[in-house]
């Protein structure tokens, strides 16, 4: 007879794997800002890879679209399909970092222009799509974990949060590309 190891459901082990996603986290963000605002562009006039923040919108989109289904299937009660919409969003939202950073790693920031005439809407809403999105990381790997090991109880509370949240700021993501090139146009 085999036995099937089940995860450990201690305070203190979920308490650990909490506190190892916030600090992976934490860095994850802190490197962001860095790459973002203090490392010098290494192609700072934009002539390599051009497409990326066209890609990045594009993730951005298939990331809301999936959480998007995946909810109307949870509220269906196919967790099964839920699961896989939720992965799909997860790999759409990882590709969206992956891409985010070697477009900021070879083109530095980019501003809205000075002279935009939607930029006190751009500015505001791009303030909270970052400050979202830093909140949001943590609470998605949160909720993955309490997925993938079976704390279904926990998974639903931090769901009910997080799925706003991931929502908001993929959606927010593309909105914000859209009015950045139509100003930049």
């Amino acid at each position: 007879m085999t036995t099937v190891a089940r995860p450990s459901t201690s305070p203190s082990g979920t308490r650990f794997a909490v506190a190892i996603i916030l600090v992976i986290s934490a860095a994850a963000t802190l490197f962001l800002f860095w790459l973002i605002y203090v490392h010098p562009a290494s192609d700072a006039a934009s002539t390599q890879f051009t497409f990326l923040p066209a890609l990045n919108a594009l993730l951005n989109a298939l990331s809301a679209t999936a959480l998007l289904i995946g909810f109307t299937f949870i509220r269906a009660h196919r967790i099964s399909a839920h699961r896989r919409s939720m992965m799909t969003a997860f790999v759409f939202s990882t590709l969206f970092l992956i891409s985010y950073i070697i477009h900021h790693a070879l083109h530095g920031d980019v501003r809205y222009p000075a002279h935009g005439a939607l930029r006190n809407v751009y500015l505001p809403l791009l303030a909270s799509h970052i400050i979202l999105a830093v909140v949001a990381l943590p609470m998605v790997l949160v909720t993955f974990f309490f997925s993938l090991t079976g704390r279904f109880p926990q998974h639903r509370k931090i769901a009910r949060w997080t799925f706003p949240l991931w929502l908001y700021v993929s959606v927010t993501g593309v909105i914000t590309y859209v009015m950045l090139r139509l100003a930049m146009s």
